[in-house]
């Protein structure tokens, strides 16, 4: 385990016990100060309690040192520079900083023009996606929430299809709909087919929903023909964000069949500003659910990799003045883990790159208040969600904010996210008034 996580490290900042930034978390994004072009001062930082360190500054003021990073460009407006490193390199420059930060360290604790210069109030800090994004995976890895779609929309009685056990089941994404935290949802449009006796219809989704999910952000890249192993699949993972991969629930209900989703998720997948370092979760990892049958050699563990990391879902509507937690889950519940995707991702030879997301597709546990989709916590509309603004939702509703938050946590450190939220706004292109406020029941 690396010195940065020491629990009894402390910095000279003033840092709140439940904060979901400690010296010992230290995840990295692109940020901009508030009062600068956002879009030409785009830099890298870290997350340190309420402020972010301006890492480029520290950099630039020579409190880093360069020469031990020389493939990094510390003026890249994207991480990927970074993530290039690897694994070892990375970890040297979170104890670099974790050693500037340290409460026994006055280079900036006790020289207030450098605090003034490198350090930004998150509150004053407009945050950019984090990473380009080269290739977007998600992945369908909990078992619980495999089982209830599949009761749904499959067969009740055996809602996993056979192969599920046997292997990680992915689809490929959409790398450029990925969006960074905040960024507004337009309700998308597509066919569905609300009558089964009719023939399909052109309409905006009346189904709007949610996934709780976590995604693997690949750092070090493979060649083409290249296989990634469980033993190695650690040192090509830079770190994890939150995700929520918004699903159009009525156009992926018509055009699932035979090939999976397309326009029901193309359309936008939003993940947290901040990047946690598989370094900062190594104190929190358990055992993953036992798998049986046993899986092939290629996908069998050498290490647990599940890791306790805490999950909860809100939703805001127009009326309410705060968020309402409506579901709590937990990336532990997931039955294939990270590493395993990985593995299966690259045994055909399939190259990865640096900057590519892995999602985890929705985490849910086996209580009801543990389901990571509207579309679960609702049985499919029958039971919609009553919230304490008096209001219900079936599915999302223009002007609704939702919003995950996820942090992992022990006696001494909580290890955040953040959060990663997004609000649906409305989008009339080719549609009546009357029709775009239905919503629809699967």
């Amino acid at each position: 385990m690396t010195r940065a996580n020491d629990p009894t490290l402390k910095s000279f900042i003033k840092i709140d016990k439940k904060s979901d930034f400690p010296i010992q978390n230290l995840p990295f994004g692109i940020f901009s100060p508030c009062n600068q072009d956002s879009e030409n001062n785009k830099r890298m930082g870290v997350a340190i309690g309420e402020y972010i360190l301006d890492v480029q500054g520290a950099f630039e003021h020579k409190l880093l040192n360069i020469e031990n990073y020389p493939n990094l460009d510390i003026n890249a407006k994207r991480l990927n520079s970074l993530m290039t490193l690897g694994r070892k390199q990375v970890r040297s420059l979170r104890e670099e900083i974790s050693d500037l930060l340290n409460v026994n360290t006055a280079t900036i604790r006790d020289n207030q023009k450098l605090f003034d210069a490198l350090l930004f109030k998150q509150s004053n800090a407009k945050m950019h996606l984090p990473f380009e994004v080269s290739g977007y995976t998600d992945f369908y890895s909990s078992r619980e929430h495999a089982e209830n779609i599949g009761r749904m929309f499959r067969d009740k009685d055996n809602p996993l299809l056979p192969n599920w056990l046997h292997l990680p089941v992915a689809y490929d994404g959409r790398a450029k709909s990925v969006v960074v935290s905040g960024t507004p949802i337009k309700r998308p449009s597509g066919q569905i087919k609300p009558d089964p006796e009719s023939p399909p219809v052109f309409s905006l989704s009346k189904a709007l929903d949610v996934e709780v999910e976590v995604g693997t952000v690949i750092g070090t890249s493979t060649q083409f023909g290249e296989q990634i192993s469980m033993d190695s699949a650690p040192d090509h993972i830079f770190g994890m964000v939150l995700v929520n991969d918004w699903s159009a629930r009525d156009i992926q209900k018509w055009e699932y069949v035979p090939l999976g989703p397309f326009l029901a998720k193309n359309f936008a997948t939003s993940i947290s500003p901040w990047v946690v370092t598989l370094d900062a979760l190594e104190p929190f990892r358990v055992a993953s659910p036992k798998q049986t049958p046993e899986v092939l050699p290629y996908l069998q563990r050498k290490a647990h990799w599940g890791i306790d990391l805490q999950l909860e879902l809100m939703i805001k509507t127009q009326k309410s003045t705060s968020f309402e937690r409506i579901s709590k889950t937990n990336f532990k519940y997931m039955y294939w883990d990270m590493m395993q995707q990985l593995a299966h991702h690259s045994v055909n030879g399939c190259p990865m790159n640096t900057g590519d997301l892995l999602a985890s597709g929705t985490i849910s546990g086996s209580q009801e208040d543990s389901f990571g989709s509207l579309i679960e916590l609702t049985e499919g509309g029958k039971k919609p969600v009553k919230l304490k603004d008096g209001s219900q939702r079936v599915f999302l509703q223009d002007g609704d904010e939702a919003l995950i938050h996820g942090y992992c946590e022990n006696d001494h450190y909580r290890i955040g996210f953040g959060a990663v939220s997004g609000l649906v706004v409305e989008n009339t292109h080719g549609v009546s008034s009357d029709e775009k406020n239905l919503e629809i029941h699967l």
